[in-house]
């Protein structure tokens, strides 16, 4: 009796135990997915406002720097807050409103964003800024008027083409006072080796209105620069630095025209004195300074707050997909297992029995249970095949033993004398006995897969020879014509093109003489057999054809099978033991080929070895 299955092992239990394990890592998954997803959004959402505040704040500095008051500003104050959804206020550091971008009667946030002073920036978001906190697009007296502009242009086209003619290309951009300058690829100014024919120094000299600017902010550095020199009040001054396109002007130590070496903090403060030059220079071109007020208008940041209704929420979602889950499971799990139960029963059931079971479905389980069919379909047939098998050897061994056995009692009974006659027919039915039993134990080893192989280089030529030769006799006998036709041209480089195949002469000589001897047996007198071989790609092919009465197509399949015969009416003795064609097909398969048969009735048969080729 069979044992019963443990519940823990049942499919429908591991089925629901995996389902709900999915489900309770899925709800965990997506719970963990959505909190990281909301804190990620959260962070980007930050970002962008931290974003946005510096675009913000960017731009009102470059109208402060452009513009020596905050009369027009409420144009641009107005134009950021429709782009970007926040309220937007400028007041005087005493909270005097500039400008809002809401109405007046609106209360500004308790805290300034920042300050917005071109001259004391720490926003750094124009290239420049950083070195000496002022926004570079404060120019003042250095902007350059039209004329000078279209002049330092052209200068600029020269330059360009002086350096392209010496192999440096390079391009023209515009600094914020206006003066045209050269940009190489990654955007330094007149940066990497000057073309010696190009270094004229005609494009770096300051034009007028420079120089009289140069000379502005020197006289505002000049009490600095020499208290920093000390003794040698001529060792700094400030000039415009053409070399970089956010610092306008910095101061120049004169070392090589001196032969006097600066201390580094000789040139940390000689730089301060320009720069608090530069300050009171540019004051009255700038606005002056105010606070800038930020709220969050319609673009709040989201805040994920799990509460506990949030938390009741995924609770109860969770409980939902696992009762769904387990639902599911159940529902799909059984109509899994109905037809597993069958095949197991089937399976159980004695082997003679054969049984069949239903196929109800289309996919794995009904191909397994179409499988579990035909598995059972080929086990009844090769039980038949087994119960004729041993049939057809216990008559083909019972025959020979039974004349052997016939005659030898007569002769024991002195009814006959054993005159060489009787002793050559004893003979022959030991020699028939002989051949069933070898032929038995050559399937016998195939099937066990011992057969021996003794393989060497043989010639196709020479093997059909020896088969020709062997059969020759028997060939004759029965009015037969044996004819042999190998392809042995010689190929394009000169070397004979006969096929040679690396196998076991006496098992290939035994498997074409199978056939030639099947052959001779089933063609008629004048009849003719053609032994014939030749090269195809890498493989030696054999074909033996005969004129003989040909198969029927509905035998074809079966040719190969052991003990079956065309012709059922022959005798054991005429029609051969079965078993000849069965062993041509282990014999070629152990050598690595197939055999395959083509015939028609009433004009012969046609059997083709395919086996691979050799040097």
């Amino acid at each position: 009796m069979t044992r019963p299955i443990p519940l823990r092992k049942r499919l429908l239990v591991r089925l629901l135990i995996t389902s709900v394990l999915i489900a309770i890592c899925s709800v965990a998954a997506t719970a963990w997915l959505a909190v990281e997803t909301t804190t990620r959004a959260i962070q980007e959402e930050q970002g962008q406002v931290l974003t946005e505040d510096m675009d913000i704040l960017r731009q009102l500095s470059g109208y402060a720097a452009t513009h020596r008051d905050w009369s027009g500003v409420g144009k641009t104050v107005r134009a950021l807050s429709d782009r970007t959804g926040r309220r937007i206020a400028l007041t005087a550091p005493d909270r005097t409103p500039i400008a809002d971008s809401e109405t007046r009667d609106t209360a500004l946030p308790p805290r300034a964003a920042a300050a917005v002073d071109p001259l004391h920036t720490d926003t750094f978001t124009e290239p420049g800024a950083q070195r000496t906190g002022i926004d570079p697009r404060a120019v003042g007296p250095f902007r350059l008027p039209r004329a000078e502009r279209e002049r330092v242009r052209l200068l600029a086209e020269k330059r360009r083409a002086c350096f392209s003619n010496n192999g440096v290309e390079t391009g023209i951009t515009q600094m914020p006072s206006g003066r045209s300058v050269l940009v190489d690829e990654d955007g330094t100014v007149d940066g990497g080796q000057v073309p010696t024919p190009c270094a004229d120094g005609v494009l770096n000299t300051p034009t007028a209105t420079e120089e009289k600017a140069l000379a502005e902010l020197n006289t505002y550095a000049g009490d600095c620069l020499e208290r920093v020199g000390g003794k040698f009040p001529s060792l700094f001054a400030a000039t415009v630095d053409f070399t970089d396109r956010s610092t306008l002007t910095r101061y120049l130590g004169r070392k090589a025209e001196t032969g006097i070496d600066t201390t580094r903090d000789q040139d940390k403060k000689a730089q301060e004195c320009v720069d608090r030059a530069r300050r009171r220079q540019l004051e009255p071109y700038v606005a002056p300074a105010a606070e800038l007020f930020l709220g969050r208008g319609d673009s709040a940041v989201p805040h994920f707050d799990m509460s506990a209704a949030n938390k009741a929420k995924v609770t109860g979602v969770a409980g939902l997909v696992l009762a769904l889950t387990v639902a599911v499971t159940v529902l799909v799990a059984t109509r899994l297992v109905r037809p597993l139960r069958a095949l197991t029963h089937a399976a159980q059931q004695p082997p003679e029995q054969h049984v069949r079971v239903p196929v109800t479905t289309q996919d794995e389980t009904g191909i397994l249970a179409v499988a579990f069919n035909d598995l059972a379909e080929r086990r009844e047939r090769m039980e038949a095949q087994r119960k004729a098998m041993v049939a057809d050897i216990a008559h083909e061994l019972r025959t020979p033993l039974t004349n052997i056995r016939g005659w030898l009692e007569v002769t024991r009974d002195g009814v006959v004398d054993p005159d060489p006659e009787l002793l050559a027919s004893l003979h022959d039915e030991a020699v028939v006995l002989q051949r069933v039993i070898d032929d038995l134990q050559d399937l016998a080893a195939a099937d066990a897969g011992t057969l021996r192989l003794h393989r060497e280089p043989v010639r196709a030529d020479e093997l059909l020879e020896q088969v020709v030769a062997a059969h020759r006799v028997a060939a004759e006998a029965a009015g037969v014509r044996l004819h042999t036709a190998v392809d042995g041209s010689t190929g394009p480089d000169g070397r004979d093109g006969t096929p040679w195949l690396d196998a076991d002469p006496v098992r290939m000589r035994q498997a074409l003489g199978n056939l030639v001897s099947n052959a001779i047996r089933h063609t008629q007198a004048d009849g003719t057999i053609t032994l014939s071989s030749r090269r195809h790609d890498d493989e030696v092919v054999f074909e033996v054809a005969d004129t003989g009465s040909g198969i029927a197509p509905e035998d074809l399949p079966s040719v190969f099978e052991r003990f079956w015969r065309a012709e059922k009416s022959r005798s054991r003795r005429t029609g051969g033991s079965g078993l000849g064609l069965s062993i041509v097909r282990q014999l070629v398969t152990a050598h690595g080929g197939t055999v395959t048969v083509t015939s028609e009735l009433g004009t012969g048969s046609v059997f083709t070895l395919r086996l691979p080729g050799a040097r």
